[in-house]
């Protein structure tokens, strides 16, 4: 059996994350999700810090830009500034259709910017093209570019 695919969802609507998880869920992919509410969490999630010492490190991020305490866009910049995650790919998907957040996502390095519908069958629509897309056409690196982990430079 081939290893699952790992996506990070960042989320604070609890509506819209779990969603999201049914959708992904449905599908015929192989994905394992894990879903952090806000933005000072990510972070922790991705260096691997305190509760998420042990977490799996994704192969995808979802993105939404407006988050408590640390907004997306720094998640976004810090994510990108990380030697260790900058590979990571990153989906703002969000609902603003502002065009400085879309021209600033881009400038942070966000890998596309996807609007969420606000018509359930349309959100659930877009979750799976974006899944669709990232896992079956898009070739992503293995491990997304990451450095070894401490276990592995002492093993």
């Amino acid at each position: 059996m081939t290893k699952p695919i790992q996506v990070l969802l960042v989320e604070d609507n609890p509506a819209d994350a779990d969603l999201m998880c049914e959708a992904i869920a449905s599908g015929k992919l192989h994905l394992e999700i894990e879903s952090v509410r806000d933005g000072v969490e990510a972070l922790r999630y991705l260096r691997g810090e305190g509760l998420y010492e042990d977490a799996p490190r994704p192969d995808l991020i979802l993105l939404d830009l407006n988050l408590p305490k640390m907004d997306g866009r720094q998640v976004l910049a810090a994510i990108k500034a990380d030697a260790d995650l900058r590979g990571i790919p990153v989906v703002v998907l969000t609902s603003s259709t502002a065009e400085r957040d879309i021209v600033q996502s881009y400038n942070l390095g966000a890998n596309c910017y996807v609007i969420k519908p606000a018509d359930l069958q349309a959100f659930q629509t877009i979750v799976k093209d974006v899944e669709n897309f990232w896992f079956t056409v898009v070739k992503l690196p293995t491990n997304a570019g990451r450095s070894k982990t401490k276990l592995e430079m002492a093993g």
